[in-house]
């Protein structure tokens, strides 16, 4: 069940970049999908019954450990997602300037020579 809601956002994310013509609805739609792609992510790498890798008053060899490297990838993934978003609302800042509108076919209607 959680995997096809997580398909979903992705799929709508994706739909959202292909059919929408404003370029800040395009910037949300890609930050829907690749937060979909988070989630499908934390799904796939979480499973119960796993013990946190933090040395405690316990040491007992046959606990099962939970690996922190998907964690790691997945706040990687994070800071690279907000800083392509924040880059791409400049760019869409300064095409703003030179263009009325922001919908991607009168952008290319005033800048193809």
């Amino acid at each position: 069940m959680l995997e096809a809601f997580v398909f979903i956002t992705v799929l709508c994310g994706f739909l959202g970049i292909i059919f929408k013509q404003n370029l800040l609805m395009k910037i949300i739609s890609m930050d829907i999908m690749s937060t979909g792609v988070i989630g499908y992510y934390v799904l796939i790498a979480s499973r119960s019954g796993l013990q946190t890798p933090i040395i405690g008053s316990t040491n007992s060899d046959d606990l099962a450990y939970a690996d922190p490297v998907p964690q790691a990838v997945i706040l990687t993934a994070i800071v690279i997602g907000f800083s392509i978003q924040a880059l791409m609302l400049v760019c869409a800042m300064k095409l703003a300037k030179n263009n009325p509108t922001l919908e991607t076919s009168f952008i290319e209607e005033n800048n193809t020579p």
